[in-house]
């Protein structure tokens, strides 16, 4: 078990994402998964490609649990209650909270896990400078997210005002999530990438490439320092 603290009610009503697309959508949420098996199995693929060994990760933006049950990520935080209910029925310790504003003590992880939820962000300047605190010196941060500046990024941003989903997302490409994390202490980052067709053109996994700048899914690891020395 994690200690968890209760934010004072300021700091819960800074930040309001809107959830009720997920809240209302929850079946339509994890149907997408279902209908989009090999699209899954390539993000999948990718995330393993680049994730480090960890003891104690947390997932922020956890959902319904899609991402953190098959690496075995036991914490995870959201804000949309019916997603939760599944996140915590796949065994994930999950409570409810908005990235902005995390209940845990400082070093409390040595793996933030953040997948397909940094366009949903209010800040997300707020959420890595969290992210950051809460991890241990030399803990690592897994980010996937889809690269505004690919073919299915373009596709997502043009779908934003017929989707329930992406109509308030922010996409950002690859060089602003660099910037971001370096902005906010991270450093040593990698990179591995997937999905290269559309969306229903993909019948089984796609490869997984080091780097950026080919596919649409892209995962970055960057590393808490050890010290503030390592940081320059």
């Amino acid at each position: 078990m994690i200690d968890i603290y209760t934010p004072d009610m300021d700091e819960r009503t800074a930040f309001s994402p809107k959830i009720e697309p997920f809240e209302v959508y929850t079946s339509r949420y994890e149907k997408w998964f279902e209908d989009h098996k090999a699209v899954y199995q390539s993000e999948l693929a990718a995330i393993r490609f680049i994730l480090p060994q960890f003891k104690r990760g947390l997932e922020i933006g956890v959902g319904t649990g899609r991402f953190s049950q098959p690496f075995g990520v036991q914490y995870g935080i959201d804000p949309a209650r019916n997603a939760l209910k599944l996140a915590r029925a796949r065994g994930i310790e999950a409570v409810q909270g908005v990235g902005e504003v995390l209940p845990y003590a400082d070093n409390s992880f040595d793996l933030i896990f953040i997948v397909t939820t940094i366009c949903f962000f209010v800040d997300l300047a707020a959420s890595l400078k969290e992210a950051f605190r809460v991890l241990k010196p030399g803990g690592s941060i897994v980010i996937g997210f889809i690269d505004r500046n690919s073919t299915l990024g373009r596709l997502y941003n043009e779908k934003r005002e017929t989707s329930p989903f992406y109509a308030s997302a922010k996409f950002y490409g690859v060089d602003e999530v660099v910037e971001f994390l370096s902005r906010n202490g991270f450093v040593n980052l990698t990179f591995a990438q997937t999905i290269y067709k559309s969306l229903e053109e993909i019948k089984k996994a796609e490869p997984v490439k080091q780097g950026y700048g080919e596919g649409s899914f892209v995962v970055v690891c960057a590393r808490k320092p050890n010290s503030i020395f390592q940081v320059f």
